[in-house]
């Protein structure tokens, strides 16, 4: 799904070098990744390396967003996108407002439409936005000057996750291209699968998915590889588990929604543990060095145990921490059109 109105550009470096002009016309808005084209994905990650190394700093701030306001808008609960939102935009020196739907005249019978207006009229430079319903960035996107930022919109996208994810695994591996990816979990109903499969695949690497039958769509068959009309040209679709790990170079698990389980999609926890749930002898089948991933917020003893959870070869905590890095990229390549590529190493504050 592509949003027609946005436009093709670059995102910002933030290394510790003098200033220097941008040479491309800004992206307005971050609604999904299907609509950026590999290169767009790289300046985004060497642009969180710069961050990366702002963050480490004893002084994490910089002025690089100074005077810009920041709304960071959540009708579903949240701990580390909005947080991790949240940091990156005071590091960059913006102000930033948290508004949830429980404290907003949603609660009141406000429409989305007329919030977004009103939000509009304070002159606000960005709205990052996490929403139960599918396309609501999109939507928000037509009715505001802001920059729009989808922080995850239903079973749709979840575009700075998969950036995340992205910068995580090149951190470790490099080139990501060749690499085998293995998903495992809630494929039908995981935003953040739909755009990590899209995100290694524009990268090159080569995406295999597990889980039940019961959590695909159902035009997909488990054992097949799906074709350009699907979207997911080369999406391998394991028969099981260990297919989908056997030499991977990361496994990526992904939460059991248990508030789906009355649906009948999985008989027990219990059973999905059993099958599918990441454990070390499922790890032990991958290449010695793989990474272990989960966007969290883990079910441990379901869909991933304790011992790897937490284990040398999770990367867990490093995709929180890299989380910041990579939506100080995100905002700065957003809300700062036509200024340096890059935040001076005198712009601490």
């Amino acid at each position: 799904m592509t949003n027609p109105t946005i436009t093709v550009g670059n995102g910002a470096n933030a290394e510790a070098t003098d200033v220097a002009d941008a040479t491309a016309s800004p992206r307005h808005h971050l609604l999904d990744l299907d609509d950026l084209s590999a290169s767009e994905i790289s300046d985004l990650l060497d642009s969180a390396e710069g961050m990366l190394e702002i963050t480490g700093r004893d002084v994490r701030k910089t002025p690089a967003l100074r005077g810009k306001t920041i709304i960071t808008m959540f009708f579903e609960n949240s701990t580390r996108t909005r947080v991790s939102f949240e940091q990156a935009g005071k590091i960059l020196g913006a102000d930033v407002i948290n508004v949830t739907a429980s404290a907003s005249s949603v609660s009141k019978g406000e429409s989305l439409l007329n919030t977004v207006k009103t939000l509009q009229a304070m002159q606000i430079d960005a709205l990052v936005v996490r929403h139960p319903h599918s396309g609501a960035p999109y939507f928000i996107s037509n009715y505001t000057d802001a920059a729009v930022v989808n922080a995850g919109d239903g079973t749709h996208a979840h575009p700075t996750q998969s950036l995340l994810d992205l910068f995580t695994v090149r951190n470790h591996i490099g080139d990501i291209a060749g690499k085998k990816i293995a998903i495992v979990g809630d494929v039908l109903y995981s935003r953040v699968a739909r755009s990590s499969i899209i995100a290694f695949q524009k990268m090159g690497a080569e995406v295999t998915i597990s889980c039940p039958n019961t959590l695909i769509p159902d035009e997909w068959q488990l054992g097949t590889v799906l074709d350009e009309s699907t979207g997911f040209d080369g999406l391998k679709l394991a028969k099981n588990v260990d297919e989908a790990v056997d030499s991977a170079d990361v496994v990526m698990a992904l939460r059991i929604q248990q508030e789906r389980q009355d649906s009948g999609h999985v008989p027990t926890l219990r059973e999905y543990a059993e099958r599918w749930g990441i454990n070390s002898e499922r790890m032990a089948l991958a290449n010695d060095d793989a990474l272990l991933m989960h966007p969290g917020p883990m079910n441990e003893g379901v869909e991933i145990s304790s011992d790897v959870a937490h284990g040398a070869q999770s990367v867990v905590e490093e995709q929180v921490r890299n989380g910041v890095a990579v939506r100080m990229a995100v905002l700065y390549a957003l809300c700062a059109p036509g200024k340096s590529t890059r935040v001076s190493s005198g712009d601490e504050a």
